[in-house]
């Protein structure tokens, strides 16, 4: 934006590569790489308008994002504030170039974006079609959302009096917007099951419950919604979830009884809007952290552990909270996934034991640990996709320790050089890069 409104009310350009993320009708272009156009060399005086971004310029950006697999979208500005479009000369240089734009990258969506200072409109050309925009979003310390023009004043669907108390913090605005949100929980155990509850609660439009364990006697401390007669049954734990969120809520819900390392089910989430990982395993870790970064989606890794000494006195108890947003919190980065413990996690019971691995004993776990790491979570969530007010500006790991009475606040580290959130890895790829997943 800096480049585009320096303070001179004159027209700019820019070239941005975008990730392409297709999901049924809908397309999302994730922008990972801006290009300024130097004024004057760039950006030079127009044959039939003002301004226009050089030949030169077009073919490097063109050409790069055809063999990247990327979207090519011309960018600039009008001196205006909350409403822009295009003009008939900007639609008319579209209709000349971009057809041909089209065959040059060999299919990848090419297209115009006009900023006003809060405002955007894009005019996407695609081999299906030409696309106007519905949102964009600037993500960051908190979630923006820019539009064409000021959207009209929303209202909640539905339920209203149920919603009530909450809506007189969030707005009809607000509440209408978690009615729109589609949130992923990975994990339905002690965490996931009140993160399911919670969701629910506020009026998430859509929850995407994941988890293919059955329910167990020792279970029912902490799932909450479980009953003694679900454990008998072996129900599933997303079943009893989705039952527990239906119980006060109209919330859309989709039970996935399986793992998230499996292929078909990473690409559900391709379109999330949040995602909360509950899980314990290092290989959820593993694509939980890829599609963070290679698809922009915010999320965050809940947890919670125990510590004892050999005669079981109590060394530490912790409930974690560990934002992880694209380019930032990156799992691999802070040494969160465990190389060795993923080669573990892919034998079987029988190789573990063969191989002295033994099979791991389960962690302690309590209720109340639990819901300190969801609490925290959920209430991170609305403050960043509500826009509401908060003295946090940084995503930062919060670790609250229960014997010590300590809240431990932990800056994230970050390698430039990562192959999974930095710039030449699959940040922002979409799906030009493969998730770390199994077939099926």
């Amino acid at each position: 934006m800096a480049h585009l409104f320096p303070g001179d009310r004159d027209e700019h350009g820019a070239v941005l590569h975008a990730g392409i993320v297709r999901d049924g009708d809908t397309l999302k272009l994730l922008v990972r790489d801006v290009f300024p156009a130097k004024p004057g060399q760039d950006y030079v005086p127009g044959q039939h308008g003002y301004r226009a971004l050089s030949p030169q310029f077009i073919h490097k950006h063109i050409t790069a994002c055809r063999d990247q697999g990327l979207a090519y979208l011309a960018v600039h500005n009008h001196n205006c504030d909350d409403r822009v479009g295009f003009s008939h000369i900007d639609n008319a240089s579209h209709e000349r170039g971009y057809p041909a734009l089209l065959d040059i990258g060999k299919g990848v969506p090419v297209g115009a974006l006009v900023l006003g200072r809060n405002s955007i409109q894009a005019d996407i050309w695609t081999r299906a079609g030409r696309l106007s925009l519905r949102e964009a979003r600037i993500l960051g310390p908190r979630l923006r959302r820019i539009y064409p023009a000021p959207p009209a004043p929303a209202r909640s669907p539905g339920e209203e009096e149920a919603h009530d108390r909450q809506i007189r913090m969030f707005g009809q605005q607000g509440q209408a917007l978690l009615g729109k949100a589609r949130v992923a929980v990975i994990g339905l155990g002690g965490i996931g099951s009140l993160v399911s509850e919670y969701l629910a609660r506020l009026g998430v439009g859509e929850i995407i419950a994941i988890d293919p364990d059955h329910l167990e006697v020792s279970n029912l401390s902490r799932v909450v919604g479980a009953t003694r007669q679900d454990a008998q049954a072996r129900a599933t734990k997303v079943e009893v979830a989705k039952r527990h969120a239906g119980e006060a809520s109209l919330s859309r819900f989709t039970p996935l009884e399986a793992d998230l390392a499996r292929e078909s089910v990473a690409h559900q989430l391709r379109s999330c809007d949040y995602l909360f990982l509950a899980a314990d395993s290092m290989r959820a870790r593993l694509v939980f952290n890829a599609l963070v970064h290679q698809h922009m989606i915010p999320g965050v890794q809940l947890g919670a552990k125990i510590r004892s000494d050999a005669d079981g006195a109590l060394l530490d108890v912790m409930s974690a909270v560990r934002p992880v947003h694209p380019g930032e919190g990156c799992l691999w980065c802070n040494q969160l996934i465990d190389p060795q413990q993923l080669a573990i996690e892919a034998k079987s019971d029988a190789e573990r034991i063969a191989q002295a691995y033994g099979v791991q004993e389960p962690n302690p776990s309590v209720i109340t640990l639990n819901a300190v790491a969801a609490a925290h979570a959920v209430n991170d969530f609305l403050s960043y996709f509500l826009e509401l007010p908060s003295a946090r500006t940084e995503h930062s790991y919060r670790h609250f320790h229960l014997v010590e009475d300590r809240l431990n606040i932990v800056m994230p580290r970050k390698d430039e050089n990562c192959r999974e959130c930095g710039k030449d890895g699959r940040f922002g790829r979409g799906d030009a890069a493969a998730l770390p997943c199994l077939e099926g």
